[in-house]
């Protein structure tokens, strides 16, 4: 005798069917901005009905598919948590996302953290995703001396500031310093200890 699935099971899988193929049809990319989710459809051998129906909508795939590819980069990116410092951690996340392969994902990325800002619960999934690399630099902060709150607030602060340079990337390209990656460790210098006082 068959498993019986229930509606929502068999929701979560076709979905998920459907999301695969989207990955396989558009690799590391996403597609570009002037695709309509017919087009979309047509590339996958799919209805534009079903998209609608299991992401809601052209930007509801997009966030599907960062979320997705994010969560890819994250295996890989984990294994440099692992194995070095908060530091090259950094360095790891900052040449992941400033390959030139990797611009369609951080234009699309921007695109849909804006619709996020306005609409939050229509992109619950993507919104509750985005935390991950601040958790994974908090971890590797404390690994090196910081208390919990402290870490923290210092991997926050470092992946605003990533993610401000690569907002400063797609907006004006080449304006940002080649050296980027080396002020943004500065601002973070100085964590595992607190600052000396001057003698007296």
């Amino acid at each position: 005798m068959g498993v019986i699935l229930s509606t929502s099971q068999r929701n979560g899988s076709a979905r998920e069917r459907l999301l695969a193929r989207l990955l396989d049809a558009f690799g590391e990319a996403l597609p570009p901005p002037e695709m309509s989710l017919r087009e979309i459809a047509a590339r996958i051998e799919t209805s534009h009905a079903l998209l609608r129906y299991h992401f809601g909508s052209l930007a509801g795939v997009l966030a599907a598919m960062l979320t997705a590819q994010r969560s890819r980069d994250n295996e890989v990116l984990l294994e440099a948590a692992q194995q070095g410092t908060f530091d090259d951690f950094v360095v790891a996340i900052w040449r992941t996302y400033t390959r030139s392969e990797q611009l369609s994902r951080v234009r699309g990325f921007f695109h849909v953290v804006g619709l996020a800002v306005y609409r939050p619960e229509d992109f619950r999934e993507f919104v509750e995703s985005i935390d991950d690399l601040t958790a994974m630099l908090s971890s590797l902060a404390e690994r090196e001396g910081l208390d919990a709150k402290e870490a923290r607030e210092v991997a926050s602060v470092t992946i605003a500031a990533i993610r401000g340079l690569l907002l400063q990337e797609v907006l004006t390209p080449g304006t940002r310093s080649e050296d980027a990656v080396t002020l943004i460790l500065r601002m973070s210098e100085g964590r595992s200890a607190p600052p000396s006082r001057p003698e007296r």
